[in-house]
């Protein structure tokens, strides 16, 4: 029985757009271009004004497809962050960034748009809002390219940063949209309502990762693969609940990713690969539909206004806020300016362009292509740039290529064990030291050496040298009872 044409040209035409992103971002690491803007144009070409010609003009869709994808690429942002480096300097500092830096970016582009663009007071105040947050999408593209290298403290601000805005700017946007759509909440109860959004989304996130850790590694599935399964469904599930209680639900999903993060679980690693894949598939279909909703016809003429607001933005509201947030903090002026610098704007500010569309204000369509515009050059100019801005401020440090294992291990989430990477460094008493003296009751057990680009498993008698690989088995408190012994400053891959 043949499959009728009109179920086929869907799946066909959706396929071929993934591959198509999928091979845009092959281009972005040959050539440099971002692979955030090859999405978006990719679904400019596709969309009723390119050679696709695929008629799309739904900004409800766009912003529901856009909404499920940001709290899965949070999700996985969570996952993926190093606790090790988010101390409380750097929680504290992102926090702050995350909430009042974002209202004065806000309050400045606001106040720019309303001053000296002579934009109508409620459009202007709602493009400040709306492009006041940075994006967790592009940032963490950016960031974990391979040309960019920075600290891990420093990196972990910009990431946490990133990961943790997006309440606050949602907040002042859905605000504004029904102040002009005269359904304005009581002053007095503004602020509160912030409060419980943020801390609340906060907390249910941070307790359903603990609660799901415990799940994965009590439960025994028959099958392996519905272990994803269990935790794609779970992200989800935290992601409405804390909406439907009237929580932030982008802040849950990321707290709840950010409480796995530092526990181990069953099937970690796999879990980890599955999400980060994950993540790239929403990032590409989000951008992908963001690009079919824009007409670029429509855009030129918002090109002046949306090249001033770019530079105010860079230059002046985001470096300010920056600035004033992280004095008095133990982060240097080089690394505050690159800070200020990869403040990325990308999907997040386009999906909350959606929200005016969606309410029917008059100006939302100029809204949203000012907002298309900023953002576009935003991930042209700052994306590109971040790595050599890094070399210029001299905050950059060299990016380690960690090569993936040629065998598939993982921890015993039961008794606490987990996988662990240490590198020998020269001058280390496991330097020119046999294993069997470095090892011990209370060491763990190394599984697996690399040397010169080969794997091995040693011996109690393999001489160690420096610059050796190896791969350990055993509980956290033990892996970090051999760290001094094999190096001072060694990189651990969890």
């Amino acid at each position: 029985m043949a499959i009728n044409g009109a179920t086929v040209a869907p799946i066909l035409v959706s396929a071929a757009l993934l591959v198509a992103g999928v091979l845009a971002s092959k281009l972005s690491s040959r050539f440099g271009i971002p692979a955030l803007l090859l999405f978006l144009v990719t679904g400019m070409l596709a969309g009723s004004e390119g050679p696709g010609g695929i008629p799309f003009d739904s900004p409800l869709a766009a912003m529901a497809a856009g909404s499920v994808a940001l709290f899965l690429i949070l999700f996985d942002g969570g996952l993926q962050t190093d606790l090790k480096n988010l101390s409380r300097t750097v929680a504290v500092r992102g926090a702050l960034l995350a909430t009042v830096g974002v209202m004065v970016t806000a309050g400045v582009v606001g106040a720019f748009c309303v001053v000296v663009l002579d934009i109508p007071l409620t459009e202007g105040l709602l493009l400040g809002a709306i492009l006041s947050s940075t994006d967790a999408a592009a940032v963490f593209s950016v960031l974990r390219s391979r040309d960019v290298g920075l600290p891990p403290r420093l990196r972990t601000l910009i990431e946490f940063e990133s990961a943790s805005n997006d309440p606050t700017a949602v907040f002042l946007v859905v605000t504004l949209v029904a102040f002009a759509a005269g359904d304005a909440p009581v002053g007095a109860l503004v602020p509160l309502s912030y409060l419980l959004r943020l801390a609340g989304g906060g907390a249910i996130g941070w307790l359903s990762g603990v609660l799901l850790v415990r799940i994965l590694n009590r439960i025994d599935l028959e099958h392996d693969g519905l272990y994803p399964v269990l935790t794609l469904a779970a992200a989800g599930v935290v992601f409405g609940v804390a909406e439907i209680v009237g929580t932030s639900g982008f802040m849950a999903a990321y707290m709840a990713g950010l409480a796995m993060a530092g526990r181990v679980f069953a099937h970690r690693r796999s879990l980890l690969r599955f999400h980060e894949g994950v993540a790239w598939l929403m990032q590409i279909v989000m951008f992908l539909i963001l690009g079919l909703l824009v007409f670029p016809s429509e855009l030129l003429e918002h090109a002046v206004p949306g090249l001033a607001i770019s530079a105010v933005l860079m230059l002046m509201a985001r470096p300010l806020a920056v600035m004033a947030l992280l004095l008095g903090s133990d982060f240097s002026l080089r690394e505050r300016v690159m800070v200020s610098w990869v403040g990325l704007r990308g999907a997040a500010p386009i999906i909350l362009a959606t929200f005016p569309m969606v309410a029917g204000l008059e100006t939302a369509g100029s809204i949203f292509n000012t907002v298309f515009f900023v953002v576009v050059f935003s991930v042209l100019i700052q994306g590109p740039t971040a790595g050599l801005m890094a070399r210029l401020l001299r905050v950059d440090v060299p990016v380690e290529r960690v090569e993936r294992l040629p065998i598939e291990i993982d921890g015993d989430a039961a008794t606490g064990m987990m996988i662990a990477r240490l590198h020998v460094e020269p001058g280390s008493f496991a330097d020119g030291s046999h294993l069997l003296d470095v090892g011990g009751p209370h060491m763990p057990l190394v599984i697996l050496m690399r040397r010169e680009g080969r794997y091995f498993i040693p011996g109690g008698t393999t001489v160690l040298a420096g610059g050796d690989e190896l791969h350990l088995l055993g509980t956290v408190e033990m892996i970090e009872a051999m760290r001094p012994h094999v190096c001072c400053a060694a990189r651990c891959d969890l």
